[in-house]
């Protein structure tokens, strides 16, 4: 993929206020943990999360998509209609039907010609997003559009605490494949991209490349479609160390089709956003791509895994914290299950 009349002119992110700890997390899973006699702190000793957020109780998911779109809008310096294209590409969504991209064209009062629909990728959904809107872009299709997500962790964490609480059968091994659901936090994101006639920012974006393993797109699943709302009951199991190593194998396949596609080197990126999993797959993945890992924004420590809006959000918090001046090149490093990996070059 290369893109030559394609600029982002806005990356922007809303948190949740509400912080709960690793800690806190174990005491919920108290009678786990005393059954079983494992000890605290192996949470975060495993993950690296000293924390995640959750939205307040009753959040819907188009609600904070919203509210991180006005932001990028706002940032971007344009009006609701200028904007051609709406997707939303979270996982978590306000219903199964219709698309929760409806409910935020409501809340941002987007035209009525403005194009809109949900993407599912799971955790690379926006970059799924940006590609389909780039793609419009580039081919005279739309001006301006934006691409949003909002994920809420709220109902899936909660959810597993309870079962592995109520069930007395399950042994240290059976929990393993429940422990990425505990590493997930809430956020929201949004995207403005437009075509480079009409850009204020100038911020391009080049182009990328997407490689899939879908053999192995059993090695994390969610068990029901219903929505990510409070009332929901979604569960995740997670093969995570065989999830890890062919995730690991994709990611650096695709990288050098990156690396070949855009002309680039391993050093040509001044700084790399990667989806946020934890600690172990940090180290693992820059070592597999031999990558310098001091060039890496992470947000992870604090934030947790926010699916599909971890990548994005971690571009604009780093962006935010100065680790992107003008004319630097960054690479957005997207990893989902799936398995499927999309890694986007950007010149700043």
């Amino acid at each position: 993929m290369r893109y030559t009349d394609v600029c982002i002119e806005a990356f922007s992110y809303l948190l949740p206020s509400r912080i709960v700890t690793s800690g806190t997390i174990e005491k919920w899973l108290k009678p786990l943990y005393d059954r079983l006699g494992l000890p605290e702190g192996r949470l975060e000793l495993i993950s690296g999360i000293k924390e995640r957020r959750f939205w307040q109780d009753g959040t819907m998911p188009s609600e904070v998509s919203a509210l991180a779109g006005q932001r990028a809008i706002e940032q971007a310096g344009l009006t609701p209609d200028d904007l051609e294209c709406l997707f939303h590409c979270a996982v978590s969504r306000d219903f199964v039907e219709p698309a929760t991209s409806t409910a935020v064209h409501r809340r941002l009062g987007l035209p009525a010609r403005a194009l809109n629909f949900d993407i599912s990728n799971a955790c690379l959904g926006v970059l799924s997003g940006m590609i389909m809107l780039a793609n419009m872009i580039q081919l005279g299709q739309a001006q301006a559009g934006i691409v949003v997500a909002g994920e809420n962790a709220n109902s899936l964490v909660k959810g597993t605490v309870e079962r592995l609480n109520q069930d007395a059968a399950l042994t240290r091994r059976d929990i393993k494949s429940h422990f990425a659901s505990l590493t997930i936090g809430s956020a929201a994101t949004a995207v403005v991209l437009t075509h480079r006639s009409c850009s204020r920012a100038g911020h391009r974006l080049l182009g990328g490349m997407h490689s899939a393993c879908t053999d192995h797109n059993h090695l994390c699943r969610g068990s029901e479609d219903s929505g990510m709302t409070d009332a929901s009951s979604p569960e995740m199991r997670t093969d995570g160390e065989e999830l890890l190593r062919r995730g690991l194998d994709v990611a650096a396949e695709t990288w050098d089709l990156t690396k070949a596609e855009l002309g680039w080197a391993d050093d040509t990126p001044r700084t790399f956003f990667c989806h946020q999993v934890g600690r172990t797959h940090r180290e693992q993945l820059y070592a597999r791509l031999n990558l310098d890992m001091a060039r890496d924004f992470s947000t992870f420590e604090h934030l947790g895994n926010c699916g599909s809006a971890s990548l994005p959000l971690t571009a604009a918090m780093g962006i935010e914290a100065g680790r992107v001046e003008r004319g630097d090149r960054f690479a957005l490093l997207g990893i989902g299950s799936g398995i499927n990996c999309t890694m986007l070059g950007i010149e700043w």
